[in-house]
């Protein structure tokens, strides 16, 4: 008799504890607003699928959060395709608005996590991602989830060369704080990251020299005055002409935001999406707005105009005619042959780039040029 009363009182106590709280369950704890606010799609990078974009972090709680830890998992699989943490993590995390990392948010900031990887193989088609952090003054972890977002399934759009011939130096790097894959801009009630895969082009020649002479003189660079190639039979939606260049790179003056892209060309391409041509050569633009241009047509020649640090095409592709208010976008190029790297770009100018050696075909189809790779394009 005590005895099935003493499992009556067991099953009892039992019953009082909620279903849904584990007996050993962490006490909730305030954490992060995650989002992924523009869907990647996937770009091909020597051989590899890449991934692109930004995982935005809000701290609502009411004490500062320090990040751990980043985790990006295949939502159908629960697999951890891409990990980021300590150093690493840090140097890919900005509070919005200020181009330095920083891992620590106090409450109410936002940060702004930029990721880049590459899938071993096919790429997962839904993602979801886990955050490790910590109480400010404390040592133990806590992990928040979230932030799914379905991978985009159309390909980036394949385009011909915006130039002839070469070397041209790909001039791209995602951890410069300057660079374009991490500047939004703000500019009608909506954060938009343009040059999220824009590209400088810069030529030299075959001891990586950019320039015959006086270097500081536009004039002399080596690709100053090329011509500026449409990558695709498209329509021309937008254009500015007329802003002078400095005479001399070094006393290049600063510009106001609404001038930062000097003299410019947009083409609106079939498939609704845009690409943007900057710092072209006052006087070199050959088409007026509306006219059609076929792929490899002349639309101007590549200048110093606008906020340049020296002579080069500057394109990227997005998802509307506003040079700085629109979607950066992800894309290929038709082909072009690799002829090496720049692994440190301080020599860019100065020096040869690093040559292939032998573990990549020179010949690349339907890819994006990897940073600071060195190509050419036909003649």
């Amino acid at each position: 008799m005590l005895r099935r009363q003493a499992v009556a009182a067991w099953l009892c106590a039992l019953m009082l504890v909620p279903a849904w709280l584990p007996a050993a369950a962490q006490a909730p704890i305030q954490s992060f607003d995650m989002a992924v606010l523009q869907a990647p799609v996937p770009v091909v990078v020597e051989g590899r699928q890449r991934l692109v974009y930004e995982l935005h972090l809000t701290n609502f709680a009411a004490v500062e959060l320090v990040l751990a830890g980043v985790r990006v998992i295949d939502a159908d699989t629960a697999a951890v395709v891409a990990r980021f943490a300590q150093d690493e993590l840090a140097g890919r995390v900005h509070l919005a608005g200020n181009a330095a990392a920083a891992s620590a948010m106090a409450p109410g900031t936002r940060v702004v996590v930029y990721l880049e990887f590459d899938g071993p193989g096919p790429l997962p088609q839904r993602l979801r991602h886990a955050v490790d952090f910590r109480q400010a003054g404390r040592s133990q972890l806590a992990t928040t989830e979230g932030a799914r977002v379905a991978v985009g399934t159309v390909p980036g759009a394949m385009l011909g060369p915006p130039l002839r011939g070469g070397p041209w130096v790909a001039v791209h790097a995602p951890q410069w704080p300057r660079g374009h894959r991490r500047v939004f801009y703000t500019l009608d009630g909506r954060a938009r990251l343009p040059g999220r895969l824009a590209i400088d082009w810069v030529r030299v020649d075959a001891d990586g020299r950019s320039a015959r002479g006086d270097a500081d003189v536009p004039a002399h660079a080596l690709g100053y005055g090329a011509d500026v190639l449409a990558v695709a039979d498209a329509s021309v939606v937008a254009l500015r002409d007329g802003i002078a260049e400095s005479p001399s790179v070094s006393r290049n003056p600063p510009n106001p935001l609404d001038r930062a892209a000097g003299n410019y060309v947009v083409l609106r391409l079939p498939d609704g999406r845009h690409a943007v041509y900057e710092h072209l050569q006052p006087g070199s633009i050959r088409v007026q707005l509306g006219d059609r241009v076929q792929k490899g047509q002349v639309i101007g020649a590549l200048g110093f105009t606008g906020d340049s640090t020296g002579p080069h095409l500057h394109f990227h592709l997005a998802d509307g005619p506003a040079v700085l208010g629109s979607e950066g976008l992800s894309y290929g190029l038709e082909g072009f042959r690799l002829l090496g790297h720049y692994r440190r770009i301080e020599a860019l100018g100065s020096q040869p780039w690093d040559a292939l050696d032998g573990r990549l075909a020179a010949e690349r189809k339907g890819e994006f040029p990897a940073s600071n790779a060195v190509v050419e394009f036909p003649p």
